[in-house]
């Protein structure tokens, strides 16, 4: 492979604001929920790079063959990996691509084939576009998909931020969990966090059944706390996690939740998913990791009666698709309040009406 931009390179970054911008320096996107890659073609090479400089080739053949079929002979772009499926983006889907099997990989290839969003332009032939200005690159990228392809498309984009609002408010219920922002006159800055992204937060009340030690403090520091919230049937599922404590706070947390550990498991909704039997093992707390087997994701059951307030920015099936932070105790609410039902349900939106506003 002889690129003018060769692989491995970090892809640019973002940073968080809490609203869109209102000057006219900033050209806007939808933000798509996928696995980021930078995409290298040299003929008939092809390298799909993840965002931690790791080759995602070998879970993504179909994705690989539509490139072949369709890029530029010699380009670097980047983009988003994705699954679309019939309720919107399929991120659960797209996780089980990550798999040692490679006859099960091709079996998912066929089952729920990905497709790639592209939203950037690193080069193209012989020349390196990332000194160029974003609405330059943009341009060109637009002139390469001018004729949609299967399973590769261009991400729509404008400079009109009522258009970028609206577009905040519908798509997330086709599993877009933002907009994106970009200087129209930026360069291409890998590791850089010199664009902007917009994420929905929302509040939610949920019970507290567990948590892990600190990485780097077992018995000295708390390190997350395991959420549950009841389903219409009572039953205290697990939705996920909170974190992001001071110091401080971490060492503090080991003695406010002290009494909660007596006897945490006599009668503990959870006690069951220590057996080796345990229905859907993945979605146990204290399960390995897909992405780090060595992850020691080992728990400490609370007596589940603690309630807290977290923020979440949105739901991937009936869990938290990010990590949730910690807004404040609600002794006022007890567990049995904590329900899906609280939730905000966002209307589906039609993925293919975004995918065709290019």
């Amino acid at each position: 492979m002889n690129l003018p931009v060769m692989p491995p390179i970090l892809p640019m970054l973002a940073k968080r604001i809490d609203n869109i911008p209102e000057d006219s320096q900033w050209m806007f996107e939808p933000k798509w929920d996928g696995f980021r890659a930078l995409i290298f073609r040299d003929g008939s090479e092809i390298v799909l790079q993840s965002r931690d400089t790791k080759s995602l080739n070998r879970y993504f053949p179909e994705v690989e063959a539509s490139l072949l079929a369709h890029l530029p002979e010699r380009c670097v772009l980047d983009g988003e990996i994705v699954i679309a499926g019939l309720g919107g983006l399929d991120f659960d889907a797209l996780q089980l691509r990550i798999h040692p099997a490679a006859s099960r990989v091709r079996l998912l290839a066929e089952q729920t084939p990905a497709s790639v969003v592209f939203f950037d332009l690193l080069a193209l032939g012989d020349e390196d576009l990332r000194l160029q200005p974003f609405v330059e690159r943009r341009r060109t990228l637009e002139a390469i998909f001018a004729c949609p392809q299967p399973s590769l498309h261009l991400t729509p984009a404008t400079q009109d931020r009522a258009v970028a609002a609206d577009w905040f408010k519908r798509f997330e219920g086709a599993g877009l969990d933002g907009v994106m922002a970009k200087s129209i006159a930026s360069p291409y800055e890998p590791d850089k966090r010199t664009m902007l992204k917009i994420k929905h937060e929302r509040d939610c009340d949920c019970v507290v059944a567990g948590f892990r030690w600190h990485k780097d403090g077992e018995n000295v520091a708390v390190g997350s706390l395991l959420l549950g919230l009841n389903d219409a049937d009572g039953n205290l599922q697990h939705v996920g996690v909170c974190a992001s404590f001071t110091a401080a706070k971490r060492r503090e947390l080991v003695d406010f939740l002290a009494p909660y550990r007596e006897n945490a498991l006599a009668g503990h909704p959870w006690a069951g998913w220590a057996s080796p039997d345990a229905a859907d093992p993945e979605r146990m707390p204290g399960a390995k990791s897909r992405w780090n087997a060595k992850k020691d994701l080992s728990w400490q059951p609370l007596r589940p009666e603690l309630v807290v307030e977290v923020a979440y920015e949105h739901m991937q099936g009936n869990r938290f698709r990010h990590l949730a932070h910690f807004r404040r105790w609600r002794q006022d609410k007890t567990p049995a309040a904590c329900t899906y039902a609280q939730l905000e349900i966002v209307l589906p939106q039609e993925l293919m009406s975004i995918f065709g506003q290019h």
